[in-house]
């Protein structure tokens, strides 16, 4: 049994579909990731999409596991626009609430492809519950349909690299009206997703009205990547990782036009939806890295059982032993974190849930990295090469301590929550 399940009562239904995650993850994805390495090695095929992707997608979807991550209206609550017919026919999600959601998002935390394999990815995920609750029917034809069904991908333009983008109210790339249209001009980077051949769309955040007040000054507005002026200028690193072909990149937009009825709700709300976006985002996020820190203590167990070193097993070595203990101790409890910050966020939403929110963006990552630092060091120069996923799973780790808004921001923000109360 779960000892989870006996303090958060997940439903048959999420229990079922926990197991059957478990299963498809373990059988079906993880064995194919040299495959996709391989993919990802070749120069001439190392930023297109490898066919063992699509087809395990394919197979998941076939198998009523997709979308798992979309809550039904009890539990997401109502589109601000009625969501078009076709848009509706295509919107196909499990109907789990987020702390029914949260040990499946841990499950497929455990491989760095599963969470497309179930359509379930960053940051596709984020930008459809911003057009599910935030976009018009006739915002959402073109785009939203396709990304249930996983036919495209999309990218978040948020960050900008000459501002301080922890604080959102510093955003500043211009969108200025001309007639029925806006106009964009200016920087962004860390856009993840946008280096994807199938990347088809952009939320981009940039500043509507310079003259209102800081948390007003932001809109949303969808710019179709193939735009004239929407240029990829480079794809980014973390720790010399790509990520392709999905990738992080920098964007410039050269006097980019779009109409102005590609805004997202109000002028001005661009501040509002992002911290709507933001919210299971991140219990997303800190679940499938306690999946990742998971796989590597898993992995660190199973090297100091067998690997020999000064006359016995390294897990017959104290500092093996402390490694393991502390690893699974740091599991458990952000673990049982996240899963309190999704109740709280069911029961009470993104304002009620903020202070567990900023908890779990501060402990899961630095758990996380701790943990698989440690399986690194079990493991020794195999743990620092590209034959082990660990290398890449500490940069990824490593990068989330920025994501979504840094530690400090967040040790900050629930500092004062504390001191205000």
């Amino acid at each position: 049994m779960n000892p989870t399940g006996t303090i958060f009562p997940f439903t048959e239904r999420s229990r079922a579909l926990q197991a059957r995650v478990a299963e498809f993850v373990a059988e079906r994805v993880m064995p194919a990731e040299a495959e996709f390495a391989a993919h990802a090695a070749d120069p001439a095929t190392r930023w297109t999409i490898p066919p063992k992707l699509e087809a395990l997608k394919a197979e998941a979807r076939a198998a009523g596991l997709w979308n798992l991550f979309l809550p039904d209206a009890d539990h997401g609550g109502h589109s601000r626009h009625p969501a078009s017919r076709d848009t509706c026919a295509s919107m196909h999600g499990a109907g789990l609430s987020n702390l029914d959601y949260a040990p499946i998002a841990e499950l497929t935390g455990r491989s760095l492809h599963a969470p497309e394999v179930f359509n379930c990815n960053a940051p596709d995920t984020g930008n459809m519950e911003v057009l599910l609750h935030f976009a018009t029917p006739a915002q959402q034809s073109p785009w939203l349909g396709k990304l249930l069904a996983g036919e495209i991908r999309s990218g978040f333009a948020m960050t900008e690299p000459d501002v301080a983008s922890s604080d959102a109210t510093n955003i500043a790339l211009p969108i200025v009206r001309d007639g029925d249209e806006y106009v964009i001009t200016g920087r962004k980077w860390w856009t993840t997703g946008a280096g994807d051949p199938r990347c088809k769309i952009l939320i981009v955040m940039g500043v509507t009205d310079p003259d209102a007040p800081p948390h007003r000054r932001q809109s949303m507005v969808l710019v179709p990547m193939d735009t004239p002026g929407v240029r990829v200028v480079r794809p980014l690193t973390v720790f010399g990782y790509d990520d392709a072909p999905q990738g992080h990149v920098e964007l410039y937009f050269d006097n980019v036009r779009v109409p102005v009825a590609n805004r997202l709700g109000e002028s001005g709300s661009g501040f509002e939806i992002a911290q709507a976006r933001l919210g299971p985002g991140r219990i997303h996020h800190c679940m499938r890295l306690i999946g990742l820190a998971q796989r590597a203590l898993e992995t660190m167990v199973e090297r100091a059982r067998h690997r020999q070193a000064f006359g016995k097993p390294l897990g017959g070595h104290g500092m093996a032993q402390e490694a393991i203990a502390l690893s699974r101790c740091e599991i458990e409890q952000a673990r049982l974190l996240t899963l309190q910050a999704a109740a709280a966020l069911d029961a009470q939403g993104n304002k009620g849930a903020k202070d567990l929110i900023g908890m779990i963006k501060i402990v899961a990552p630095r758990m996380a990295c701790r943990v698989i630092d440690r399986a690194i060091q079990i493991h020794g120069g195999a743990g620092l090469s590209q034959d082990l996923f660990l290398a890449q799973a500490y940069a990824g780790a490593r990068s989330l301590r920025l994501a979504d808004g840094p530690d400090e921001v967040h040790i900050a923000a629930l500092a004062r929550s504390m001191l205000k109360s």
